[in-house]
């Protein structure tokens, strides 16, 4: 049995780019899945669920750090901080952590904290209520700790912090229909799928990427760098998962 009414309004990106595969909306495909994927994947479009894990403190920065971490920087925004949230309300972890860190929940609460402390010590506010380009101050140390796998920050591995955030973070986002109008995914093969299998091989119902000469690893290697090299910026920006980088002019 399948699904034959398509929502209206879901045809959309987080932010509203469209820069690889404009036009391009999954949603097109909820007749081919069944009743059950369907469900799955229409839950996500809803309203989201209201905070419980998170205190009325802790929601303020984790949302702020969320949105920088994914560069969620305009609306419609993928719902991951109440995604995440319901997570830990329910303890559904990934099944194991770290030996040098709390359990998941304990470690979200004890690293929200922290980056608070770092804030209100840098610039005499909370996290959450900072400029985009001071938030990106406080949290850059904490990237560049991770990049080198060593560090200590607040008596917790930075590396570790920084795997925590952004595993809870990728994996709330790209379980999102939006998401996967962003990046030209398909969403259930089931019970469809696939007919066209292999290199440049599309379905009739994909889009062609826009630019499918472009390497987006290479080119935000690139920048990154050149970032790292300019005098013009003292701190080093965010290496978090800039979906962009053209687009990702810095703040300083």
């Amino acid at each position: 049995m399948a699904v034959n009414r398509i929502p209206r309004g879901v045809n959309r990106t987080p932010g509203d780019r469209r820069e690889k595969f404009p036009g391009y909306d999954v949603i097109t495909q909820l007749p081919t899945w069944d009743v059950v994927t369907a469900g799955v994947v229409l839950r996500r479009l809803g309203p989201p669920p209201p905070i419980r894990y998170f205190t009325q403190d802790e929601e303020p920065i984790a949302c702020a750090l969320l949105d920088q971490i994914l560069d969620q920087r305009h609306e419609p925004r993928v719902p991951v901080l109440q995604m995440i949230d319901a997570r830990l309300a329910e303890s559904q972890t990934d099944g194991w952590r770290y030996h040098d860190l709390p359990h998941d929940g304990q470690a979200w609460r004890d690293s929200l904290h922290a980056l608070n402390d770092d804030a209100r010590r840098a610039y005499g506010t909370d996290f959450g209520l900072l400029t985009w380009a001071k938030q990106g101050h406080i949290i850059a140390p904490i990237a560049g700790m991770n990049l080198h796998g060593t560090g200590d920050w607040h008596g917790m591995p930075a590396a570790r912090v920084w795997s925590l955030w952004t595993r809870y973070a990728t994996a709330a986002f790209y379980a999102h229909p939006w998401a996967w109008n962003e990046i030209g995914f398909g969403g259930p093969a089931y019970p469809r799928g696939y007919k066209n299998l292999g290199l440049d091989r599309r379905e009739p119902w994909e889009v062609p990427d826009r630019d499918p000469d472009r390497d987006l690893v290479q080119l935000a290697r690139e920048v990154e760098d050149a970032r790292r090299h300019d005098t013009h910026y003292p701190h080093p920006p965010v290496i978090g998962l800039s979906r962009d980088p053209l687009h990702d002019e810095p703040e300083w």
